[in-house]
């Protein structure tokens, strides 16, 4: 590391701890380990549940310190339901008081890393870097407006329209954007975004959460003979989990030892334990959200891990944080994405690949599973996890993400 004053980086994201969220408070101390003077600023947390979490109280500015990291949380919209207004207020809110702050309180940055979504961090950062001339790596974890047409939040074209163009304007005024696969590099650049502004900086795991419990630890979800597939995580219409409620009714009719088990909450958790109780499925199980450290006593009690998402072109680009979870936590995993998550399964030799939303190659496939031996299944865990160790790690991304921070960083604007 070059000697000399440490450059300021501020860390703009909406979510961050103690929120359930990638690149939290470990990562801003990582980047403080790796040379930079941190700042994060960030909101009041609500997410998942859109209320403001106990110890909190909104106000236009609190002021945090973490150690080497200062954390400023500014005022929003608490938010995050079924109701679109609400989430596009709790958006909104966020991205004009980070204007504001950064514009008018924030002391100047030498980076800004602006992780995206949603799109007003992009925006608000856009324009700092127009007016205060600090430059800005946009970190794109969800393509916009693809994400928002797939999930339904909006269907409207002339308002996807405005917010894909509102989406290129943003990519034109940072110096670089980082991605999280191959497939949205690949899609930027049809979208006119030069090849070499865009990095591939794979996302890593959670990987304190997922760590093997300690050696006797009861077996979570029960000691029988069962075989057991876990989904974890949020349970909404993107997951379209409604295939894989159907899968576990072909699976229900060839075999009783074989669970599917839900672990998490989401817009759709209801409706598809209701549908579960309706049908009489007693091979389907859900189980309540639990906190972050405790996620990887549950991985590690069921038999092999399931992937999700509905058929959508968008989803074939994009690569499910559970994935790199999966793969650390050592377990065999069921793939049911198309296009790049599926690539990252089969180049580990991590599990069994199926295509999303068809309920029949599903069950066969979790059958499939099931049939095999102990040893053949702990093999499959043991490669996705040498493969994570190897491309996917919190050390090896951290370190790729610092090195560009640092680059963009020595830019003269």
């Amino acid at each position: 590391m070059e000697s000399g004053p440490r450059p300021r980086l501020i860390l703009l994201k909406q979510f961050f701890d103690p929120e359930p969220t990638m690149k939290g408070l470990k990562f801003a101390r990582r980047m403080s380990d790796l040379g930079f003077d941190v700042e994060v600023v960030t909101g009041f947390p609500n997410y998942p549940g859109g209320k403001v979490y106990d110890g909190y109280h909104i106000r236009p500015i609190r002021r945090e310190r973490h150690g080497d990291v200062a954390v400023t949380r500014l005022a929003l919209y608490p938010s995050h339901d079924a109701s679109k207004v609400g989430r596009i207020l709790n958006y909104a809110s966020f991205g004009l008081s980070a204007l504001l702050y950064l514009l008018f309180v924030a002391r100047r940055a030498d980076v800004i890393h602006a992780y995206h979504p949603p799109l007003t961090v992009g925006v608000a950062a856009a324009v700092v870097r127009l007016v205060r001339r600090m430059p800005v790596v946009l970190d794109i974890q969800d393509l916009w407006p693809d994400t928002l047409k797939a999930t339904g939040m909006i269907g409207n074209k002339r308002v996807l329209a405005i917010v894909g163009a509102v989406c290129r304007w943003t990519y034109r005024r940072a110096d670089h954007i980082a991605v999280l696969s191959t497939g949205f590099q690949r899609l930027l650049i049809e979208r006119g975004v030069p090849r070499e502004k865009i990095s591939v900086i794979y996302n890593w795991a959670n990987e304190d959460a997922v760590a093997a419990p300690v050696p006797g630890q009861a077996n979570l979800l029960g000691e029988s003979a069962k075989f057991r597939v876990l989904f974890a995580g949020n349970m909404g219409p993107a997951q379209a989990l409604s295939s894989v409620i159907d899968a576990a009714a072909i699976v229900a009719r060839q075999s009783r030892l074989i669970e599917f088990c839900f672990l998490g909450s989401g817009l759709d958790t209801e409706r598809l334990r209701e549908r579960a109780h309706r049908e009489d499925l007693k091979n389907v199980r859900f189980l309540a959200r639990v906190p972050r450290k405790d996620v990887g006593a549950w991985l590690a009690a069921a038999n092999c891990l399931l992937v999700h998402l509905k058929a959508d072109p968008l989803f074939s680009i994009t690569i499910p944080s559970k994935t790199q979870a999966y793969m650390a936590a050592g377990k065999p995993i069921l793939m049911a994405v198309d296009g790049d998550a599926a690539e990252l399964i089969r180049r580990a030799g991590a599990g069994y690949i199926v295509p999303p939303e068809t309920p029949e190659a599903l069950a066969r496939a979790v059958v499939a599973l099931a049939a095999l031996e102990h040893s053949e299944l702990a093999e499959m865990g043991a490669s996705g996890r040498r493969f994570y160790d190897q491309s996917l790690s919190f050390d090896r991304g951290t370190r790729r993400l610092a090195e560009l921070l640092h680059a963009t960083s020595r830019k003269q604007l």
